[in-house]
């Protein structure tokens, strides 16, 4: 079987999820791999295929996406030309997840798109959502990456095509120890906001990871890194607790290694909201913004020792891709069937 695996460059989710996701398809057939998207942190230990510039939303500096720059580094031809060329008719399957080219080449050839991702579950009505509407949150995860069926991951089984969170190898091989630094990851807030508003907290080690700066440096009792993987993994586990945005890989991984988390949704961002929303009814403290009317709570949590405890399994990878491949060869078992003419 050839399986064209797409994937979401944007950020770090997909890529950290692909690490496990590839190894297990990789089992059902041949798998050629592409990536779309901008502000890619995160190397890929194996071969892709395609690189994309694809449809991104841009990070900006003060806790939301930069429309603006999303808009200006849109490349509209490129894109078109893209779905256009991409060979997805080439394919048995593919799989996708949140890949905007592959998706509409997809659905541009008549060729079956299933989505494997984050944004498959929370789509779904039975999931968490936040209080308000969010329009165009939500025509954004119906239209961004179609697709004609779906298996998501969420932080609780809501339903039956929803999965746990896959937790890499990586993290499931660490031991953590509860230290004394915390762990932040906000990649939406520039490293001057971050320091002016975990500066105040005088008695706290901050173990800061940075999207927007390319040195470490140290402020005080902050500690400012680029993104690294195994660096963040080593502080991770390591620390007293995380302050995250509310995405979900990261997530998802503090609470596997039992850390007391906070998250900090990306303003103007529905998924993330939608994630604040699932985070909140677990228990987990939330803040809208790293404003000083929340600086308050910020300082609960530190002192706090409470923490949410949730198990998730080591194996939804291997179970989610068997569950998928089977539906696929049991549908296209059912396709031909019918397809066939009847003889007497």
């Amino acid at each position: 079987m050839k399986i064209l695996y797409a994937i979401q460059g944007t950020g770090n989710g997909h890529l950290s999820r692909a690490r496990d996701i590839y190894p297990e398809l990789k089992k059902h057939g041949d798998v050629d791999i592409v990536i779309s998207g901008h502000q890619v942190d995160m190397n890929l230990p194996f071969p892709v295929k395609y690189r994309l510039k694809g449809l991104s939303f841009i990070f900006g500096k003060t806790g939301g996406v930069s429309f603006w720059q999303t808009i200006r580094r849109m490349h509209p031809m490129e894109l078109f030309r893209d779905i256009y060329s991409l060979p997805v008719e080439e394919y048995d399957l593919v799989v996708n997840d949140f890949e905007p080219v592959s998706a509409w080449a997809c659905k541009l050839k008549k060729v079956p798109c299933i989505a494997l991702s984050h944004q498959a579950a929370v789509a779904q009505d039975i999931a968490p959502k936040p209080s308000c509407k969010g329009v165009i949150g939500r025509f954004v995860l119906k239209y961004y990456a179609p697709y004609d069926n779906q298996y998501g991951f969420h932080f609780k089984r809501y339903a039956d095509n929803i999965y746990p969170p896959v937790i890499r190898r990586e993290v499931q091989a660490l031991e953590p120890v509860h230290g004394k630094h915390y762990t932040v990851y906000l990649p939406s807030y520039s490293d001057a906001e971050l320091i002016r508003f975990l500066h105040p907290f005088r008695g706290v080690e901050w173990q800061v990871f940075s999207k927007h700066n390319k040195e470490a440096f140290t402020f005080e009792n902050i500690s400012v890194s680029p993104v690294q993987n195994e660096d963040f993994m080593n502080s991770l586990s390591t620390c007293a607790g995380a302050l995250l945005g509310a995405g979900f890989e990261g997530p998802a991984e503090a609470l596997y290694l039992q850390k007391k988390l906070m998250v900090v949704p990306m303003k103007r961002q529905y998924e993330q909201q939608c994630n604040a929303a699932a985070l909140e009814a677990l228990g987990i403290p939330v803040i809208p913004a790293l404003s000083l009317k929340h600086f308050r709570t910020v300082n609960r949590w530190i002192n706090s020792r409470t923490r949410v405890e949730i198990q998730f399994p080591k194996e939804t990878a291997s179970i989610a891709i068997s569950r998928l491949i089977e539906d696929f060869i049991n549908k296209t078992a059912q396709t031909m069937n019918r397809s066939m003419p009847e003889f007497y």
